[in-house]
């Protein structure tokens, strides 16, 4: 029920951030909202679960997809192939924020929100676009169960996870008198995931993973289209929790 409320929380956040158009009010909502969603998560289990809050950074990339132009009043309908790259360490970077709540000593679920992102590989755009790319990020919020081994190789802890949840890109989109540029709703997503913790102290750890996501977007336009694609990401991640 938690989670649930979480989910709804950082929902209602997203859908007030589409009418912003700064950067920084946009990554202060959001934070705003997992705030809130971890004191919703943290505070009614103290005696029934372990809590876990993560916070994770790294290298992400993206592979190529095909990218559908439909039904726009300015932009001519079109099919054409994109190459992505990730900018990882590029303001604003790629990050994301976990909370896990540890039923059993090998089973969890959680909250997970991400923070992609997909720029044109090498800046190439196709003909008539100044820009084309979902920089502010292409956000993911999915609701994740894990399995982990504790102490499979010493003090290690390997780990394995995988949820569905919705995206939630910034959408930048210009192509002569067409603009398009705030955050949507744009479809399902999921992730997986995999890695290893290692306890610092009794509260603290730190952990490395892979984790990858797949996004399904279908974007409004401003001027009447749509835009869709399904993105793939990969990322190699750091990152420190705090148990509670």
């Amino acid at each position: 029920m938690n989670f649930t409320l979480c989910f709804i929380v950082m929902l209602a956040s997203v859908f007030y951030q589409k009418g912003l158009t700064t950067q920084n009010s946009g990554q202060f909502l959001m934070i705003r909202a997992a705030a809130v969603c971890t004191m919703l998560v943290a505070v009614p289990t103290f005696a029934t679960a372990e809590v876990e809050l993560s916070f994770y950074g790294g290298i992400q990339s993206a592979a190529s997809s095909d990218v559908a132009i439909r039904g726009d009043s300015e932009i001519s309908d079109d099919n054409f192939s994109m190459d992505w790259e990730g900018r990882s360490f590029d303001a604003p970077p790629y990050y994301g924020i976990r909370a896990t709540n540890w039923r059993t000593e090998s089973f969890g679920y959680g909250i997970d929100f991400s923070h992609n992102k997909i720029y044109p590989k090498d800046g190439e755009l196709p003909v008539g676009y100044d820009v084309l790319e979902f920089t502010d990020g292409l956000n993911t919020l999915t609701i994740n169960a894990y399995r982990r081994w504790d102490g499979a190789f010493g003090e290690m802890t390997p780990y394995v996870g995988g949820g569905l949840g919705i995206a939630i890109p910034h959408v930048e989109v210009t192509n002569g008198t067409s603009e398009t540029f705030g955050y949507q709703l744009t479809g399902p997503a999921a992730t997986w995931i995999a890695g290893a913790t290692y306890p610092i102290n009794d509260r603290w750890s730190v952990f490395g993973e892979y984790k990858g996501t797949y996004s399904a977007n279908t974007a409004d336009l401003d001027t009447g289209g749509t835009l869709e694609t399904d993105v793939f990401t990969n990322a190699v991640n750091l990152g420190v929790s705090f148990n509670f």
